[in-house]
């Protein structure tokens, strides 16, 4: 029914390290912070069968019959996957579903299987050979792209582009599997209580693992951004991927500790380590039942002063997550995702329908669409693709260079098309009820020029979407500005003036203000948001935005730890936008608070001039 490993045999000649009760620590990549502990359950992954004949021996037609004979078995087994979904917990079977749904549209007419049936069609291949090139061809487009926004700060991007690599490569290997007959097994060899440990996970196997059988899932492979990563996480499975050596280290039977809040995994541990994980997930139990709670009561500190935690929103599969943390609305939607993974740009109405969707999903609660940010590494690939090549520059230094809103004042076509489809799915039309605010935000502004060519193109569509009868909303939703360079902090004064509210985006902030790329290994211990001149700049910000009278939220990663959202209230900051994972921890804290516990962390770490001073105030504040 899907691609599942199978259970394999203890190695021979290993040997376990029961004997010398000493235990072992390998490190990987943390995906869900949660502990976990049982015995190793290894399995290992069928390959794929080998195509040794590329060219059809039938002739064309008979292939295309064997591909939609493939393509109709891959749909049936999709289905059966969205019938097992009834016994998962509810925390993750939206997010399963969801991700099944963009396995069925890849699976129709979609630029994979077109791309297959052109290949069966003009060069003679057989269907395995073609949904071979063809899957393999678009993920390597995809992974290239995702590499060129390696060396930058664009990374929520990155990992979009790496899980719609992983779509291409997932639907491709089954439609070789269902083409040559190879069946799928399931993990119910596995003993109760087990920790899976494989070589690799695919989405697909996400969805047949039972979450009250499985303590934890450890891989060789994988990664944070990709799609395994996220269906873990919405199963709140304790999970740790990319584990180097893991399958020549991990025996079938080895008891292992899997701490998901240091990306370790004990393997053998002695009994002073077993028995403080088992109090450590215990512990963990209850505070989980906490959150539970939390999430119906108000983000407020103890005077009662109101804070308001949204969350940003890379993919519309992480909406019900989004939810289930009780964020108030979305502070940060990005839109990149409906323009990498086409062949054309996207028309009005079909991002109206997708915004429309997402406005809807959130119920009356807030949302804010920032348009398209590409530019400098972000998008190079994916813009030539779409007919922006002379867009792109290959200059030395690209983060420099046309990004954000200054690209598309170069294509005002493309931001007109955005505009028009973010009004019109803001719309009270067609008796909607359940629309909510709606805000628009500009990326990568650095002048008020910029605002005020950005607002004449915003209004004429307004006008032109008005003369064709449309229904917009009144008054028009807010136009405002991401504050992510010292140019447009400095100048908050004047920013102010022409937009309707602010949001600081921290992680380019601290890029173009300390001239550190976090990517960069060779400086990236250079990159900090707790550095002086970046709080200088945040505290210019918030000042001018709160002396204007203009809304000004934090959606950087600054927003996503807890003691730091302390420094930033005392700053008069009272609105972030940060991981839905980061909600139930962040309002944890903000209700322990009082106002004067913020204002007097500000006052210490503002007199401050060292960095490592800042950090230790920060890292000791409500211990």
């Amino acid at each position: 029914m899907t691609e599942t490993p199978l259970r394999a045999p203890r190695p021979r000649g290993s040997r376990s390290r029961k004997a010398s009760n000493t235990s072992l620590t390998l490190q990987g990549k943390a995906i869900t912070q949660a502990i976990g502990l049982g015995p190793a359950g290894r399995v290992e992954e069928l390959p794929l069968p080998e195509i040794v004949e590329r060219y059809s021996q039938i002739g064309s037609e008979a292939e295309l019959t064997r591909l939609q004979s493939a393509i109709t078995r891959a749909l049936r087994q999709i289905e059966k996957m969205r019938d097992r979904l009834v016994g998962l917990p509810e925390e993750g079977r939206e997010e399963i579903a969801t991700l099944l749904t963009v396995y069925e549209r890849m699976l129709g007419p979609s630029r994979l299987t077109r791309q297959v049936r052109m290949r069966i069609e003009e060069e003679g291949l057989c269907a395995e050979a073609a949904v071979a090139d063809v899957s393999e061809a678009l993920a390597l487009q995809v992974l290239r792209t995702a590499e060129a926004m390696a060396g930058e700060n664009g990374g929520q991007e990155q990992d979009a582009n790496l899980r719609l690599a992983g779509e291409f490569e997932e639907i491709g290997r089954r439609l070789i599997r269902n083409l040559t007959g190879v069946s799928y097994r399931a993990f119910s060899s596995l003993p109760p209580g087990s920790v899976l440990v494989a070589e690799q996970l695919r989405p697909a196997d996400v969805a047949m693992i039972d979450p009250a059988r499985i303590a934890a899932v450890v891989t060789e492979g994988g990664g944070g951004a990709d799609h395994t990563a996220i269906l873990l996480r919405a199963l709140d499975i304790p999970a740790i991927l990319a584990v180097p050596n893991l399958m020549a280290q991990v025996t079938e039977g080895d008891m292992l500790v899997v701490d998901g809040h240091l990306g370790t995994i004990t393997l053998s541990p002695n009994e002073t380590e077993l028995r403080l994980a088992r109090e450590a997930a215990q512990k963990e139990a209850k505070e989980k039942r906490t959150f539970g709670r939390l999430k119906k009561l108000p983000a407020q500190l103890q005077g009662g002063e109101p804070i308001e935690l949204l969350a940003n929103l890379e993919l519309p599969a992480e909406l019900p997550m989004l939810l289930r943390n009780g964020a108030k609305g979305i502070g940060l939607l990005r839109s990149e995702f409906l323009f990498g993974e086409r062949d054309d740009l996207p028309d009005e109405d079909g991002q109206t329908a997708t915004y429309r969707s997402i406005i809807e999903g959130m119920d009356g609660r807030p949302v804010t669409i920032r348009v398209l940010d590409w530019g400098g590494e972000k998008g190079r690939a994916c813009m030539r693709r779409l007919g922006l090549a002379e867009q792109v520059a290959d200059g030395d230094n690209p983060a420099l260079g046309l990004r954000g809103i200054r690209l598309l004042l170069r294509v005002p076509d493309v931001l007109e098309t955005q505009f028009a489809a973010i009004l019109r799915a803001a719309s009270p039309a067609d008796g909607n009820t359940a629309i909510g605010p709606v805000r628009i935000l500009l990326p990568m502004v650095t002048s008020a020029d910029e605002v005020i060519e950005a607002r004449e193109i915003y209004d004429k569509v307004a006008r032109r979407l008005k003369r064709r009868q449309i229904v917009l909303p009144d008054p028009l939703p807010p136009l405002g500005i991401m504050v992510e360079t010292p140019a447009a902090a400095l100048t908050a004064n004047t920013m102010a003036q022409h937009a309707d509210f602010m949001a600081l985006g921290t992680n380019d902030l601290t890029m173009y203000t300390l001239a550190v790329d976090r990517a960069d290994s060779m400086v990236a211990d250079r990159y900090s948001p707790l550095h002086p001149a970046v709080l200088q700049l945040i505290a210019l910000t918030a000042e001018s935005a709160l002396r204007a009278h203009r809304p000004i939220s934090v959606c950087g990663e600054m927003a996503s730890d807890p003691r730091v959202v302390a420094l930033l209230i005392g700053l008069g900051l009272r609105s972030f936008s940060m991981n839905s994972a980061s909600l139930p921890r962040v309002k944890r804290l903000i209700r322990t608070l009082k106002m004067e516990d913020c204002d007097h962390l500000r006052r210490h770490v503002m007199m401050e001039t060292d960095l490592a001073s800042i950090q230790s105030l920060i890292r000791d504040f409500a211990l």
